[in-house]
């Protein structure tokens, strides 16, 4: 992770709840990642809305706009990124859009980045990345 993501938890923590959509944008454009599938992603994992949080089975919990795993909060910590930052509409989309921006990296502009986004196992990642993938479909 990178100090401009400690300088946009800064500048965007104040940001207000109306603007999470454009947060999205910002932070797509800044990652270089599709804005389309950032906002996809935002939609399935809390339907655009920032202060939603999900117990997961294996103890762990998705937190705000898009669903950042708890798994994440040590890491984040090291940046002074909290549990509580992530209710921030603006935080949560520059975590999440670096989050899969990383999976990109890691294996390419492909369906199994953005499955990987939400899943471990491939199957799951293929089940995640065709919802995307329907998202963007009825959006266009």
């Amino acid at each position: 992770m990178s100090r401009l993501l400690r300088v946009s938890t800064l500048l965007f923590s104040t940001a207000s709840f109306h603007a999470h959509a454009d947060c999205l944008g910002d932070a797509a454009r800044y990652h270089r990642v599709s804005i389309q599938v950032v906002r996809a992603i935002a939609q399935q994992e809390s339907g655009m809305r920032p202060y939603v949080t999900n117990r997961n089975t294996d103890g762990s919990e998705d937190i705000g706009l898009m669903q950042i795993n708890s798994s994440w909060l040590p890491e984040l910590g090291r940046f002074g990124i909290t549990r509580q930052h992530l209710f921030d509409a603006c935080v949560n989309a520059y975590v999440g859009t670096w989050i899969l921006a990383s999976n990109i990296k890691q294996f390419g502009p492909t369906w199994k980045a953005v499955g990987a986004y939400n899943a471990v196992s491939s199957n799951k990642q293929l089940i995640y990345a065709n919802n995307i993938y329907r998202r963007l479909q009825r959006a266009n």
